[in-house]
């Protein structure tokens, strides 16, 4: 073995367990075992550190169907018949005083109504926007939360804010807080995967890696991409002349040496590095299979709308459902092009036509297949649209009320929850934070967010934030 690595394994061994002994022990006796992610690297990837659970779970994986670049909840699920009243009118300076406003700051505000019309849907009754009817048949199955609201006005930190409960980049996602707290049911396919596709109708915004990162937590814990066309994952297929048992042995001798450095620097990632070249082994194997829809019987094909392999996001949506069944406990689909600063009215039909059928597809395939109960399945994007036009029919970014949809996993079906007021402006009864929503997340996979909690810097870091987030318990069935 090289003199220098020897040296160095002997400097660091020395520190290492010189730092051991009566004041370790009385260190760990002050600090909760959930402050250190570092040390659960070791674990393995089944387990994770809420063991037991917190609360009985009402929900095993999520899904969340992220409809990126902020989705009109005045043409979705918010029906303002007063905004309609006042189209073309000036906006009352009451509702935008000493707001924060993103592109139409400065500028003469004008109410702008509904650009489509509502149905009532269901034995519930829910309004939603008659382009999305597929959405309106399953609407018994859902929650509508009508008052959600958020921090962030611009589409990079609103993403960042809505993932991570934080504008601070570098800390963990949603996904990646999930995977951590709760563990893989799978170790042939990672715990967290995401998903990307884009549609027509709006502005293309780029969706940064860091929305799924692990941050602070170790790298085994962040979202894996699957690619929506072509190979899901690159170099899934061994090159030529490279046989299964080639590739075993090669990572077999890889791991060897990372197990015995590991032995001497103690370092968490090198157990991640162990951990992900199993992982990419067993992939090579399972991702295959995964992705071949020749099994799936055409009424299905049809009831998506999906061709696979063409990267839309039904075909992603029938993936997100396979991949639940194989255990993935995170589950995040992004769909793009919602950001409709000019011609929401035309742009709309476009998203509608690509997201209605296949969100109500796939909730009513998890039903069919006993999986809804269990599975918690969430719709919506980063922020909402101003009820004041912009542009040539167009709405600016808008934080201080907007929609989510949510279904599954413990869910009360068949409610519309909070409100905002007439114009659809603010929300003004039940407001939900983002915390909130993150808190209501965790409660329902068996954890308390105040507890899930890790050490950086000094403080400790949560999904939730410092202030935390409240449980919003009359969403829960």
């Amino acid at each position: 073995m090289d003199e220098t690595l020897l040296r160095d394994i002997s400097r660091r061994a020395f520190l290492g367990r010189g730092a051991a002994g009566l004041g370790l022990v009385a260190l760990n006796s002050l600090l909760g075992p959930r402050l250190f992610a570092a040390a659960q690297a070791a674990a393995p990837q089944s387990h994770g550190v809420v063991n037991p659970l917190d609360f009985p779970p009402k929900a095993k994986r999520v899904i969340f169907l992220y409809q990126a670049g902020g989705p009109s909840h005045l043409e979705t699920f918010d029906y303002k018949p007063k905004l309609a009243d006042m189209s073309g009118k000036p906006m009352p300076e009451s509702f935008t005083r000493g707001q924060q406003i993103a592109q139409l700051q400065g500028q003469k505000l004008t109410c702008f109504g509904p650009t489509h019309g509502f149905k009532q849907f269901g034995e519930s009754g829910q309004l939603v926007c008659d382009l999305f009817p597929h959405i309106g048949g399953i609407v018994d199955e859902t929650c509508i939360v009508r008052s959600m609201w958020t921090e962030q006005i611009n589409h990079d930190p609103a993403h960042t804010f809505m993932n991570s409960g934080s504008i601070i980049t570098g800390r963990p996602s949603m996904g990646s807080w999930v995977l951590y707290g709760l563990g893989a049911e799978t170790d042939n396919l990672p715990g967290f995967v995401v998903l990307v596709s884009q549609g027509n109708g709006g502005q293309m915004q780029p969706i940064a890696a860091r929305q799924w990162s692990a941050g602070m937590l170790p790298s085994k814990f962040q979202g894996v991409r699957f690619n929506s066309v072509g190979d899901p994952v690159l170099y899934i297929t061994n090159p030529r002349g490279v046989s299964r048992d080639m590739q075993l042995d090669s990572i077999q001798t890889i791991n060897a040496l990372n197990t015995l450095q590991d032995r001497s620097l103690h370092d968490p990632e090198i157990q991640t590095r162990i951990a992900q070249y199993e992982m990419a082994f067993r992939m090579q194997a399972s991702v295959p299979g995964l992705l071949d829809m020749s099994n799936e019987p055409q009424h299905v094909l049809e009831m998506y709308g999906a061709k696979p392999g063409d990267g839309s996001f039904a075909s992603n949506c029938l993936l997100a459902r396979r991949l639940a069944e194989r255990g993935v406990r995170f589950i995040q689909l992004y769909h793009r092009d919602w950001d409709h600063h000019s011609d929401v009215r035309n742009n709309l039909v476009f998203k509608a036509e690509e997201v209605d059928k296949p969100t109500a597809a796939l909730i009513s395939d998890l039903k069919q297949r006993g999986m809804l109960d269990d599975t918690l399945v969430v719709w919506g994007g980063e922020f909402g649209r101003t009820p004041m036009s912009q542009g040539r029919g167009g709405r600016d970014h808008h934080i201080k009320g907007f929609s989510f949809m949510l279904a599954g996993g413990g869910i009360k079906k068949g409610l519309a929850y909070g409100a905002t007021d007439d114009l659809g402006y603010a929300a003004v009864e039940n407001p939900v934070s983002v915390h909130d929503f993150h808190a209501t997340m965790l409660y329902l996979l068996g954890v308390d967010a105040a507890r899930l909690a890790v050490k950086y810097q000094g403080l400790d870091v949560r999904l939730t934030g410092p202030q935390g987030g409240t449980v919003v318990r009359d969403l829960i069935a």
